[in-house]
Parts: C-alpha cells; sequence; structure tokens
C-alpha cells in the first residue's frame, strides 16, 4: 500500500509542557488506524496537528509528498468528525449534509447526488428533511459522518466520536463505522481510550502514553504480542508475572521453568510475563502445569471469570491458646470481669499505654443487667525485657482480675523472592470469644497482632489469607494453629464450565500462549 500521510519527529508543547515527544507515524491509503491511549497522553492532539488545527513545534506532516504541518485545516484533503458532532440545530439532515458542498459552490445536481448517496451509505433515507435536534445519538453521528464525507476527503478524523453513545449503540456503530469505511475506501483515523473499539475496528492500532508512541501493529499482533507491560494492560485483561528468561524457549516463573517460543533475551534477564485469561485451561489437579484454588467465580453471560489462588504469599503461623471463659463474678457487688492474657513485641513496651492493655486484653466489667461498668483500675508493670508480668483490672467496686502479659522477641518471616515481611503472635483467647465473633479472620488478625511490610519500602502489605484448623461453632479449649498470609500469585482466567469457588483444580496452557517481555524502562 501507498503512503499517504508521513509524522515525522513531531513535538508540540502548551506552556511548557512537552505533550508530543517527537512522533513518528506512517499512515497508509484506505487504512483504518486507531490513535489508542488514556486521557493526556497526546492522541487527540496528534490527531489535530493532521487536522490543521494545530501546528507542531518540530517535525514535519508529510501528505502525497508534501509538507502541510504549516498548511491550514481548510486547504487539506482531510475532514474531522468531533465528539459531539457540531451539527447545525437550524437545519435538517439533508441540509447539514450538503453544508460543505454548497459553501464549495457546488451545481444542485451534483450537491443532491452527493448527499443522497451519502443518506443512502448511512442508512438515513427516511430522515433527510428531519430536524436534527430531534434525531437519536446514533443518528446524529451518521449524519456528522456523511457531511464530512460528502466532501470526498482523502482522510477522515474522528476525535472520540463513539463516546457519547450508550454501550449498545457504541457496538453496533462500530461495525457501521468499519462497514463505512471499507464501502468509501479512504483512510480513516480514529482516537478512543476504549481498547474494544480499537480491537473491533482498526486495521493498525498505535498505543501512545505520556507523549510517545509504545507500540504499533494489528490488532492481533498488539493483543498476542505487547510489547511491555503497559501495552499488555491496557488492551485486553491480562496476568502480567515477573519472571526470568532462563534461555531461548525456557522462562522462570513462581518457582518454576516453563516452556516458551520467545527468543533473543539475555540469559537470566528479568522479564515480565503475559498470560491472558482465556488462554489458561482448567484440567484435574495434579494433571496440569500448576495446581490452584478457586478463590472466586463471577458469571459475565457467556462465560465465567475466575480468580485462582497458585501459589502462596509469605506467610507465618502462629498458637492459638483457648481457654475456658474467665468471667470472674462479684455477687456482692452483683458485677463481672473478664480478661485474657496476651503477648506483645518487645519493642511495642516504650509505647504501651492504658488503653492498648485493655484493649490487647479484651477486659471488660458488667453488672447484672449486662451494663458496663467502668475499670477504674489498671494496674501493670512492664520491662523492655522478654519476661511474663502480672496486670490487673479492678472497678470501683472492688471487682478484679488478674491476667499475665508475655513480651517476646517477634520472629520475623521475610521473603526476599516476594520482598515481603510478616510477624504474628501466639495468643490467648476463650472459646465465648470465638463462638461470638462476627468477622473471625479480622479478629484473629487483631488478636495475633499480624502485620505484613514491603522489605524494600516497609509500606504495609495486607494480610489476605487466614487460615485454621477448628469449627468456631465447636470449638473447645485447647492449641490451634492460625496462618496468617499476604495475597499469593493469582491467576484471572476464563471458562464456561461451572465452577465452584474453593475448589481445588490444576492449570494449563501452551508454550504459545506464554508472552515474554522486556522490563519497562530495560
Amino acid at each position: 500500500m501507498k503512503k499517504l500521510i508521513q509524522v515525522q519527529n513531531v513535538t508540540k508543547t502548551f506552556d511548557g509542557q512537552v505533550v508530543l515527544k517527537g512522533i513518528s507515524l506512517d499512515i497508509y491509503e484506505n487504512e483504518f488506524v486507531t490513535l489508542l491511549g488514556p486521557s493526556g497522553c497526546g492522541k487527540t492532539t496528534l490527531l489535530r496537528i493532521i487536522a490543521g488545527f494545530l501546528e507542531p513545534n518540530e517535525g514535519h506532516v508529510i501528505m502525497d509528498g508534501e509538507d502541510i504541518a504549516t498548511v491550514p485545516a481548510y486547504k487539506r484533503d482531510v475532514n474531522t468528525v468531533f465528539q459531539h458532532y457540531a451539527l447545525f440545530p437550524h437545519l435538517d439532515v439533508y441540509e447539514n449534509i450538503a453544508f460543505g458542498l454548497k459553501i464549495k459552490k457546488e451545481p444542485k445536481d451534483i450537491i443532491d447526488q452527493k448527499v443522497k448517496r451519502m443518506i443512502s451509505l448511512v442508512g438515513l433515507e427516511e430522515f433527510e428533511h428531519r430536524d436534527v435536534t430531534t434525531l437519536s445519538g446514533g443518528q446524529q453521528q451518521r449524519v456528522a459522518i456523511a457531511r464530512a464525507l460528502v466532501n470526498e476527503p482523502r482522510v477522515l478524523l474522528l476525535d472520540e466520536s463513539l463516546s457519547a453513545l450508550d454501550k449498545n449503540l457504541r457496538k453496533e456503530m462500530q461495525l457501521e463505522l468499519k462497514q463505512i469505511q471499507q464501502e468509501v475506501g479512504i483512510t480513516f483515523i480514529f482516537v478512543t481510550h476504549d481498547q474494544e473499539e480499537a480491537l473491533t475496528m482498526s486495521d493498525k492500532i498505535v498505543i501512545m502514553r505520556d507523549g510517545e508512541i509504545e507500540q504499533i501493529g494489528t490488532p492481533l499482533e498488539v493483543y498476542n504480542e505487547p510489547v511491555n507491560e503497559y501495552c499488555a494492560r491496557f488492551i485486553g485483561d491480562s496476568n502480567i508475572i515477573d519472571g526470568v528468561m532462563i534461555k531461548d524457549n525456557l522462562v522462570h516463573f513462581d518457582d518454576a521453568d516453563y516452556e516458551c517460543v520467545d527468543k533473543g533475551f539475555k540469559e537470566n534477564e528479568p522479564v515480565d510475563i503475559v498470560l491472558r485469561p482465556e488462554d489458561i485451561d482448567i484440567v484435574p489437579r495434579n494433571k496440569g502445569l500448576i495446581n490452584g484454588e478457586v478463590k472466586s467465580v463471577l458469571f459475565k453471560g457467556v462465560h465465567y471469570a475466575v480468580i485462582v489462588e497458585t501459589s502462596s504469599g509469605t506467610s507465618k503461623t502462629v498458637t492459638m491458646h483457648v481457654t475456658a471463659n474467665r468471667d470472674i463474678e462479684n455477687k456482692e457487688a452483683h458485677e463481672h470481669i473478664s480478661a485474657s492474657s496476651f503477648y506483645m513485641d518487645l519493642e511495642d513496651v516504650p509505647t504501651l499505654t492504658r488503653s492498648d492493655v485493655i484493649t490487647r486484653a479484651n477486659a471488660q466489667a458488667w453488672d447484672d443487667e449486662d451494663e458496663y461498668v467502668s475499670l477504674s483500675k489498671v494496674e501493670y508493670n512492664v520491662e523492655e525485657k522478654v519476661g511474663s508480668y502480672d496486670c490487673t483490672f479492678a472497678t470501683d467496686k472492688g471487682t478484679e482480675i488478674t491476667i499475665k502479659i508475655y513480651v517476646v522477641e517477634p520472629t520475623v518471616i521475610e521473603d526476599e523472592n516476594k520482598e515481603e515481611g510478616i510477624q504474628a503472635f501466639d495468643f490467648i483467647t476463650t472459646v465465648d470469644e470465638i463462638k461470638e465473633s462476627v468477622a473471625l479472620d479480622t479478629d484473629l488478625i487483631r488478636w495475633a497482632d499480624a502485620t505484613a511490610w514491603n522489605l524494600e519500602d516497609e509500606s504495609r502489605v495486607e494480610i489476605w489469607d487466614v487460615k485454621y484448623d477448628f469449627d468456631d461453632e465447636t470449638i473447645t479449649e485447647g492449641d490451634y494453629h492460625v496462618t496468617f498470609s499476604t495475597q499469593g500469585r493469582e491467576l484471572k482466567l476464563e471458562t464456561t464450565d461451572h465452577i465452584e469457588e474453593g475448589e481445588r483444580i490444576g492449570l494449563t496452557w501452551s508454550p504459545e500462549d506464554v508472552h515474554v517481555m522486556r522490563k519497562m524502562g530495560a
């Protein structure tokens, strides 16, 4: 195909801010090109430079061998359809479409032929004398397209022209727009931030970020072969995994080696890996490449969107000492009091307050009417060294209880590969506290003072999973293990088979489904 437009090293600044950073792009005859990217990436600025509404600070815009960078918009062989159509409300459909031809002083019979052809092309045969303000959004868009095409431009520019339509109409117009482009046989340049629009209509997609082009390719190329994490996340749903390229056709992630079809990387080069949800197949447990546990299932109409945890995060297991209920009754004062011994970090001793002690011990007092009674006395003398210390709680009427505060050096679990640390303490609780908990996972995290953090910047990491080996409804006195974990590797996948949360399954894929990308900035 012949090159129609060549954008060469175009830069554009506004108030000292660089919006386009040396953009170069070739656009061919009869091609449907989509400029795709988030708001502020420069796609609309590039479109306006091609249209002639803006001049570049540097660079060239070549059309048919002529530099048109400084040629005004009305002298260029291009037309633009704007986001809000800009129809003339005082003109009907026919007159809106004919407007440009009348400005050019075309003969009336030629105008009539061209307008009626355009009305037929966009499917508005019964609307030619309809007031445009009474038309639906889709019909108004058809008028705007017809008005632009009737001038027979070499290039039609569309600036997010489907964004004002509802979801169903957008899908319908995507197909119609592609069909119109094929019928008239001219170049379309379309701006959008909608990946589905880009994949549906385009011959070529140009993915932009921060005033630069990240990738140019066909819809299949940018979907199946994204060049980096940004493009992979912007086009379609992705599982993106940190890995290491061991050698050609062999990549390592999540403690295992996997075959792939990628070559040309350095040995042991850090890479990003893409696994698309639709490329992962469910098989019986231990029959695939990895095993996993189904964490969530969401019905999407034609398929289920499934989240499967395939590897655990950083974990810490503690012992939960469950005792009988330790309520102490003061019959003379008609009061009750309870509290539990607890463990605490040696580092927390200097900042320990009366309120902390009450909270950690879950200390409380109440009367025979189940009304709370104030704890007027909280006595403890905890030293900054490992050991056990008495702590006494009491009311004004002398109802009291003594517990133990165990000061310990915490055992921190650090996972250098995941760059995470986690700690939690053994703890003591009662049967009733377990049975009466309305958010047991949250209470277990609080009782164990479980925390996790990023080893690199010490930012907080969420405790994602709490596993335990007891039934909270039938629990009795004894010692139980509780494991706190950060989020492990989770893979998104799509399936038409019904599957249940909690189900343990196997997952598999082919080497062709593993796409290896260079790290951004590498």
